[in-house]
Formats: C-alpha cells, sequence, structure tokens
C-alpha cells in the first residue's frame, strides 16, 4: 500500500508540475507540487499556495482526481487490479484488505469494490447536484462555474479533504445552512467507515420491509464496531459543538458576531470539520488557546476505521477509554457492550495510539526547531497533518522548506502508517507455546 501511494504522487506531483497547471503558465516549484500532491492523495487539505487562484482549471482537476484516488483508497484499488488480472487474491492480500475493513468478510471482493463505487459515487453526486444549485440559484454563480464548485467540494467533502476553491474556505458561508450542512453532511458519511455505512444500510432496510401475518419485522442488529463507530462519531460531534459554541461563543473575531441561530450553526459546523474534513468556516487564527488545544484532542482521534477520515480512528479511542474504565473498576475483564475486547485488540489500539502521539511530537519538535512559531501554532499543524485534516492557523504556507518536508511526513505517516501499522499487528499475530515468569514492577 504505501508503495502505491507514493505512486500516485509522484504522477500528480508530475502532472502539477506541468505549465498548464497553474494559472500563471509556468511551472510550480517541485516542493510546491509535491507538498499538494501529499496533501492531494492523503486527502488532507494543508495547503502552501491558493487552491483557486495558483491552480489552474487543469490543476484543479488533477486535485480532485488524486484526493477521489487517496479517499477510495488504494487497497480497495490494489484489490479490484488483483481480481481482474489474475482472478484471485492471496491470502496475505486478502487479510490486509479485511483489517482494511474490518467488519467485512473475506468475501467476494468484487461485490465490496462495487459496493465502495457506488456508494461514493450516490453520495458524491447528491452532495454535488446539492451545493451546484445553491451556487447557481442562490449565489448567482455561471452554470459552469456553479457545477464545478458542486462537484469539487463533493468530492473534497466526501473524502474528507477540505481542499476549497475559494481563498477563505466556507467562512463566507458560515450563516448558510444548505452549504454548510451539506458539506458537513458528506464529510460525517465518508468519516463514518464504509463498513458502518453497509451495516446501517443493510439493517435499515430489513427493518423496512412490509410485516406479513404470523412474521415479526426483522430485528436490527449491529456489530460491535458499528456500534462503537455510530456511538463515538456522535458523541464526538456533541462534544465538538459545545466545545465551539462554550468557547467561542463571545469571540469578537470568530462567533461573536453572528446572531444566536448562526452561532450554533457554525459552532456545529466547526465540530463536524474535525472530523478530519478540513473545511473552515471560522477564522481558525483567531481561535483561543483552549479552543485549538480541544480541535487538537478532536483531530488527533478523527474519525471511522475503513473510511475517509484520518486520526487514529474512534474505535482505538474507544478502546483505550474502556480500559481505562475497566482498570479503575478494577474489573478482571475489558468488556463493552456485553463483548469481552481481546488482550491482542487493547495493545494493537494502545500501539497505534502511541506511536501516532509520538509522531506528532517529533514533527511538533522539528517544525519549532526550524521556524520560530509558538507551541499552539506548530502542534495544531502537526496534528492537522498526522491526522490528515487541513485545518490550519494560517503558518503552513510561510513554513520553511524543511518544515514544509516534515509536515509532508506527518501527512504520508497519517495516512499509510497507522493502517499498516494495524494491518502487520494483525498479520502477526501468533500463540507462543511457554509463558514467561511473571513479576510486576511498581506502576505509580
Amino acid at each position: 500500500m504505501p508503495s502505491a501511494f507514493l505512486a500516485f504522487i509522484l504522477v500528480g506531483t508530475v502532472l502539477l508540475m506541468l505549465p498548464i497547471a497553474t494559472e500563471s503558465g509556468r511551472a510550480a516549484p517541485p516542493l510546491t507540487a509535491l507538498f499538494t500532491a501529499v496533501s492531494a492523495v492523503c486527502v488532507t487539505g494543508l495547503v502552501v499556495v491558493d487552491t483557486a487562484t495558483y491552480w489552474s482549471g487543469f490543476g484543479e482537476v488533477v486535485i480532485t482526481a488524486l484526493i477521489q484516488v487517496g479517499g477510495f483508497g488504494i487497497i480497495m484499488a490494489g484489490t479490484l487490479l488483483g481480481v481482474l488480472v489474475i482472478g484471485r487474491l492471496r491470502l496475505r492480500g486478502r487479510l490486509l484488505a479485511q483489517t482494511e475493513n474490518s467488519s467485512v468478510r473475506l468475501g467476494d471482493v468484487r461485490s465490496l469494490v462495487g459496493q465502495i463505487a457506488l456508494m461514493t459515487a450516490t453520495v458524491e453526486v447528491v452532495v454535488a447536484i446539492a451545493l451546484a444549485a445553491r451556487f447557481r440559484f442562490h449565489y448567482e454563480y455561471g452554470v459552469g462555474e456553479a457545477a464545478w464548485h458542486g462537484v469539487f467540494h463533493s468530492v473534497a467533502a466526501f473524502n474528507n479533504a477540505g481542499f476549497g476553491l475559494e481563498a477563505d474556505s466556507l467562512m463566507g458561508f458560515v450563516a448558510d445552512p444548505v452549504i454548510t450542512l451539506t458539506i458537513s453532511a458528506a464529510v460525517i458519511i465518508g468519516g463514518i467507515g464504509f463498513p458502518v455505512m453497509v451495516e446501517v444500510l443493510r439493517n435499515t432496510r430489513r427493518a423496512m420491509r412490509p410485516r406479513t401475518a404470523g412474521r415479526r419485522g426483522a430485528r436490527i442488529s449491529w456489530s460491535l464496531h458499528t456500534r462503537i463507530t455510530v456511538l463515538m462519531t456522535g458523541v464526538l460531534l456533541a462534544v465538538g459543538f459545545a466545545a465551539y459554541a462554550a468557547l467561542e461563543w463571545r469571540n469578537p473575531a470568530t462567533l461573536g458576531p453572528l446572531g444566536a441561530g448562526d452561532k450554533l450553526l457554525a459552532a456545529f459546523t466547526a465540530g463536524a470539520q474535525t472530523r478530519t474534513a478540513g473545511f473552515n468556516n471560522l477564522d481558525v487564527s483567531a481561535f483561543r488557546p483552549e479552543t485549538l488545544l480541544a480541535t487538537d484532542a478532536l483531530m488527533f482521534i478523527g474519525g471511522g476505521p475503513a473510511g475517509t477520515a484520518g486520526g487514529i480512528k474512534v474505535t482505538t479511542f474507544a478502546i483505550l477509554a474502556v480500559v481505562i474504565w475497566s482498570e479503575i473498576r478494577g474489573e478482571p475483564d475489558v468488556a463493552v457492550f456485553g463483548r469481552a475486547l481481546p488482550a491482542e485488540t487493547q495493545r494493537q489500539a494502545l500501539t497505534v495510539a502511541l506511536l501516532g502521539v509520538a509522531a506528532v511530537a517529533i514533527g511538533t519538535a522539528v517544525i519549532m526547531l526550524d521556524t520560530g512559531f509558538g507551541l499552539d501554532q506548530v502542534l495544531f499543524e502537526a496534528v492537522s497533518a498526522f491526522a490528515t485534516v487541513g485545518l490550519s492557523t494560517g503558518i503552513t504556507p510561510d513554513l520553511p522548506p524543511a518544515s514544509q518536508v516534515a509536515v509532508i511526513v506527518l501527512m504520508f505517516i497519517g495516512r499509510v502508517g497507522t493502517v499498516a501499522v494495524a494491518a502487520a499487528l494483525a498479520l502477526r499475530t501468533r500463540r507462543r507455546l511457554y509463558t514467561h515468569p511473571e513479576e510486576r514492577p511498581l506502576v505509580s
């Protein structure tokens, strides 16, 4: 998988370096093209140049294609290629596909890829039509411009990329419920994960089947993975909404000038974007330090596994929270919703989380040593890059080359590294035929 990501990044970099890709007609600098390609393939949204004014129509099409490739998933593309070329998959490849799509069994891979493609196309088309109509009839964009803005923002939203064709992202639409809620819905659907989407849709269809005489309605039964993902997504959306509303309500540079209803709308939209979408409807550089810290935490957690969101994933966070709660209560086993969590799952969650913390810490240190920016700004940028969010305090374009490279590495690790680590841990699970003698060190 990393090699496939690198291949698409290389192709994207070359295409963005063509003179036709920029508005000026001059070739983009290699680092600028590389940064943009990595941000697009890793569905991040951090930029060093303004997307709408720097890149031409050709460049924007390239960026859109790179976002779509990154969001769809290199594993699914590789799986489809394997099916088409050799007609079957090696066991290791199938197990890796199962790891990325944890609640999907080793079944018909073609059906899986088809379902993902169909759901992606359906959501993106619906969102694009809604946005294009709004741009055309409410903001009086030209037909072609409205259609392109609808398509571009639909792809970016569903794939949690955060690229926008407006210089201020969604700040100009902060009080527009059609634009902000449509984009937020696409962000949430894309970030919740394909296995959850499939299971929810399947159970919904069963529940809607008409009852017949002597036959009860179908019972909705969600897997543990779906329960945790849906619950944590709802909880974090509520926490994000409450945090932005409480912390920024009177801030004259963010929510302060808005009416009460618009403040609530803007607070919800801002909280939804921390699901690693990256669109900003408020001026992030004007956030209070407490808001920046809350945003750091929400971005780091991210969205659901096997979706377009980044971060360590809501399931990882939930597992760690349950482990801590069980330890505090002195429980002999770790269980959630009446299901025990295997020790291997607990270790995998701890490993992914701690490696994420290490990546962010190292990236933050490197950027701080190379620049004069403060900890709040640099930490925010590092978390945003690792969690493939794309929100920024505005310092990314001003970073020196070495720091831009550090951000590139963080984006790549955040998109590819956590999945690769999780897959490696799952595939290396083995049984030992003996046990070591036990001894307890002090923990305090």
